[in-house]
């Protein structure tokens, strides 16, 4: 029998801060290699109450084996376009037309408490994923947006999903015809609060995926635009090391007929445990998604080869 060459757990731990969280995997064209970027959590930091979620810079990890083994690679730089230090989380990356193309959710300065400071989505663009261009900071549904998600609709146009805080913490979406110029649409996923949407094209149709802070939520949809509820993935501890909490804030990579989800976890997060870098600490991994009498499900424990 051949031996399954799998992917390490914990896939990739943020060897300065130990906070890696919220990543994004692109093919980086100039390097050929795999990249991941992410929120760069400053776990390891004691500071004052929520500060340590703030002030991040984005992470940058990189791979040449096909995604089992990451290299960090250390920060992007040159990302401020005010001055100060300031916040960036959750980024969300696509290539098209010679470009790559950056959404960033932006906060200004370091605020030491999560609510009461606005929220925004920045726009930069790239031809190498080292040196970015600012462009904008879109105007969308609220002044409290974060967690942008790009797929592009059938029909060519490009839509935009993100978490509206001011909007009952509800999913939004906004259309773009260029990546430039975006237009609200309005709410998608509502009746209850959540963040992070993924969304991708697997097997015939569009998926959709949140945060929902109890396991990752799933929608479907033939089209982009409709959705219907499908189930919840990752929601059980799993027994892979670090990988004994639920899994948060995903980016799923499609391959052919395989669809990987990277994810992150607070390993020691149980229960009622005490502020402390053991509880702020966190862990990317990565699980192979399976389509089950079309339900989407996760075995997070089960062994499986990862070749991006």
């Amino acid at each position: 029998m051949k031996e399954i060459n799998q992917p390490k757990s914990p896939l990739f731990r943020d060897p300065i801060y130990d906070g890696a969280a919220d990543p994004v995997i692109i093919w980086n064209l100039d390097a050929k290699e795999w990249w991941m970027i992410y929120t760069n959590r400053r776990a390891n930091v004691e500071c004052q109450q929520f500060a340590w979620v703030h002030g991040t810079d984005l992470g940058i990890a990189s791979s040449s084996d096909g995604g089992r083994n990451w290299n960090y690679r250390g920060i992007l730089k040159g990302l401020n376009f005010e001055p100060g230090r300031n916040t960036f989380w959750a980024p969300e990356i696509v290539w098209h037309d010679g470009m790559y193309h950056m959404y960033v959710s932006y906060i200004q300065g370091v605020p030491y408490e999560w609510k009461g400071h606005k929220r925004g989505i920045i726009h930069y663009t790239s031809t190498n994923l080292w040196d970015w261009q600012y462009e904008s900071i879109l105007n969308l549904s609220s002044e409290y947006v974060i967690d942008a998600a790009i797929h592009r609709l059938p029909g060519g146009t490009w839509r935009m999903w993100y978490k509206d805080e001011a909007n009952h913490s509800h999913t939004y979406a906004a259309d773009s015809e260029d990546l430039y110029h975006w237009e609200v649409v309005g709410p998608v996923i509502t009746g209850f609060p959540h963040e992070g949407p993924n969304v991708f094209h697997w097997k015939n149709r569009y998926w959709m995926i949140i945060d929902e802070w109890k396991g990752l939520g799933v929608y479907q949809s033939s089209n982009g635009e409709d959705w219907t509820r499908n189930g919840i993935i990752l929601y059980e501890p799993g027994t892979r090391e670090d990988d004994g909490t639920i899994g948060l804030h995903a980016d799923v990579h499609v391959k052919g007929d395989n669809a990987y989800i990277f994810y992150f976890t607070h390993p020691d997060r149980v229960d009622a445990a005490e502020p402390s870098y053991k509880t702020r600490r966190s862990s990317i991994q990565v699980a192979k998604l399976e389509l089950v009498d079309n339900v989407l499900v996760c075995n997070r424990n089960a062994p499986f080869e990862l070749n991006l």
